[in-house]
């Protein structure tokens, strides 16, 4: 059973009443995405408000906005939000997608999204925990992302989102289709040169060549992260 709360160095996520709770991948995405310069920055489907709290803590004047459909999830995000030392400059809403496009906000500098991506597994009996990992024609579809981010995106904004590789292929599709082009890459493995776990990929309005680098989680010894792993989450995670 996954503790009720994760302590990082400088906040902490209660997450008894998040079906999804804190992960490796998601930190990795909130402590790697770009959001330095960004003045404004949106995280989708916000759940325990992680990566609105990682991107506080990397970026110390950014206003950051977070929007989660579920209830229970949206109100544990903000009082994550609240006790934390960023509470100012944090907003959680509890919305829709959709409806928070339809209040028409101004353009975000960054977009972080962790979506949902199980489209053609069996449903999980618990419905909030279906809502957090299912898609395609439940409640945040990849196309109402890209949509989103296409029209709320600053010209030189960027959207980073976290997924399989398979699943990653078809964002990508639609993403192109709202013309929006990949420009980085990071493919996240267990350990080095074990098959790809997650693609953390990084689009903008401008297509361009797109970079690419890997990250193993864990060194040889599957018990120790890995070198690479323990730099980039060392501001985050208490014992690194």
């Amino acid at each position: 059973m996954a503790n009720s709360y994760f302590q990082f160095k400088q906040f902490r996520i209660e997450q008894d009443r998040c079906a999804m709770k804190v992960c490796t991948d998601a930190c990795v995405l909130g402590a790697t995405a770009d959001v330095a310069g960004a003045t404004r920055v949106l995280d989708i489907g916000t759940g325990t408000g992680l990566l609105a709290l990682m991107a506080a803590q990397r970026n110390p004047t950014a206003q950051i906005e977070a929007v989660e459909i579920d209830e229970a999830a949206a109100a544990q995000a903000a009082a994550n939000v609240a006790t934390s030392p960023w509470a100012s400059r944090l907003t959680v809403r509890a919305q829709s997608l959709a409806a928070f496009a339809a209040t028409q906000p101004a353009p975000f500098d960054h977009i972080l999204c962790n979506p949902p991506f199980f489209r053609n597994a069996l449903r999980s009996p618990d419905a909030a925990r279906t809502t957090a990992r299912h898609t395609a024609n439940d409640t945040l579809a990849f196309e109402d992302i890209t949509k989103f981010a296409h029209q709320f995106l600053t010209l030189a904004g960027q959207l980073t989102v976290l997924l399989p590789p398979p699943e990653m292929q078809e964002f990508e599709r639609a993403a192109a289709a709202a013309q929006l082009y990949p420009v980085s890459r990071l493919v996240v493995h267990h350990r080095a040169g074990s098959k790809p776990l997650r693609h953390i990929t990084a689009f903008r309005h401008q297509p361009q060549a797109a970079s690419q680098r890997a990250l193993a989680i864990y060194a040889d010894d599957a018990a120790v992260y890995s070198n690479d792993f323990q730099q980039l989450l060392r501001d985050f995670y208490l014992h690194l």
